[in-house]
């Protein structure tokens, strides 16, 4: 109503009504307070004034990709045996991964709003991309010939989208009704063994918070009823997530809390073994660290621990069990993360791929680098985002920030 109004206005009534508003926006400014508070970004959130000094924030984010001969693979260190070769570049941000049966890859991102595909012919990878102008569509799933993409407030299908590449159909939306905060809200996905469910992950709206109940949780979608359900609480932020091969167990890294100090608190790795457990955020932080502002009157003692330590702010991303039968026997069943590198430490970890080996049972007994060269110093060229397994057993990791994805081989 307000737009008709004004337009049927006379110009010069219209040209005194703005004055008249320049005029009193000029009075409330000069009414104002000399200096006004500034609000700090949601990453500073929880910064104490000691910190402000810090020259700590976090890393531009991988908007472009490397050519493929200005990136040294060759830096990329493995354990012997191993083989790393640029399998495929040219995908800017490229982060989360999911595979269709025939072999496509498809490729999430979160900052340039694209999806991609990579195929095979000839032996080389096409890259094709196949949507644009998302609203950070980190996470992927491929289900009957079609692709799930989780944007930061819905849920989105592609149908028969490999007959498509060229000329992809207008989506699906699949489910709508997730918020809309930015700090964390972009998704992972992953689709659980049985096909019925997708799991995703709502992060808390900031660093440090008591956020709404519907936030800091691991969720999951039932495709056939489009009834949402949360299964975790006090779950920070997962940017990870996998399923046991053995006990169909959901398993997920969790990234910490900043502005602790250097060593505090640890990234975490996590086994949901029912539904309905609490990891502890904003009280507890690592399993038996109280939080100095929200643990006040808590006990860590209230709330399911984390199943390994990772390190403080190593960014602990996607995770994948390892299924394939061409490593060695010993990797059999251990989990691969990729740590996309700190940013809220004063000397940087991270920028690698650990593994992290099980014992017969099931439970993480120790970690250890797997992948590094990502990292020289304090300077990086790469930032590993996500694994996957291949169906021939070798290993696939992107990198969001040189814009390729890695693969990794082994040979006896």
């Amino acid at each position: 109503m307000k737009v008709h109004y004004v337009a049927a206005l006379s110009r010069p009534l219209v040209l005194a009504l703005a004055l008249a508003g320049a005029t009193c926006a000029m009075a409330q400014t000069a009414a104002a307070p000399a200096s006004t508070p500034m609000i700090p970004p949601t990453w500073a959130q929880g910064r104490t004034p000691d910190q402000e000094g810090l020259n700590l924030a976090p890393n531009p984010p991988g908007i472009t990709a490397l050519a493929a001969a200005d990136i040294p693979t060759a830096s990329l260190k493995v354990p012997k045996g191993f083989k790393v070769e640029l399998w495929a570049s040219g995908m800017p941000n490229a982060r989360s991964m999911a595979q269709a049966p025939s072999g496509t890859l498809f490729v999430g991102t979160r900052f340039p709003g694209n999806v991609y595909a990579v195929v095979s012919k000839g032996g080389q990878r096409e890259v094709k991309v196949i949507a644009k102008g998302l609203h950070r569509p980190n996470g992927v799933v491929f289900k009957d010939g079609s692709l799930y993409v989780a944007e930061l407030s819905r849920i989105i299908r592609y149908d028969n989208i490999e007959a498509n590449l060229d000329h992809p159909p207008e989506p699906v939306v699949v489910f709508d009704a997730l918020p809309k905060d930015e700090p964390h809200g972009w998704k992972y996905m992953r689709l659980s063994p049985d096909g019925k469910y997708l799991y995703f992950q709502i992060g808390t709206p900031s660093n440090i918070v008591m956020p709404p109940l519907t936030h800091a949780t691991i969720n999951r979608l039932n495709l056939k009823t489009n009834i949402m359900e949360t299964v975790a609480h006090g779950v920070r932020n997962s940017v990870g997530m996998d399923f046991d091969p053995v006990t169909h167990d959901l398993w997920f890294t969790n990234n910490g809390r900043d502005w602790v100090n250097d060593e505090l608190p640890n990234d975490t790795l996590h086994h949901l073994a029912h539904n309905g457990m609490n990891f502890g955020f904003p009280f507890c932080h690592q399993g038996d660290l109280l939080d100095l502002e929200y643990g006040k009157g808590r006990s860590c003692a209230e709330f399911d621990k984390p199943s390994l330590n990772l390190g403080p702010h190593v960014a602990a991303l996607g995770m994948r069990f390892y299924t394939g039968k061409q490593f060695p026997a010993e990797y059999k069943h251990n989990i691969f993360i990729a740590e996309h590198g700190s940013w809220n430490r004063t000397k940087k970890v991270g920028y690698r791929v650990m593994r992290v080996v099980m014992d017969a049972k099931g439970k993480p007994v120790k970690q250890e680098p797997f992948i590094t060269g990502w990292l020289d110093g304090e300077s990086y060229w790469g930032r590993p985002a996500d694994v996957h397994i291949m169906p021939d057993g070798s290993m696939l990791v992107s990198d969001d920030e040189a814009g390729a994805i890695f693969r990794i081989s082994y040979q006896k």
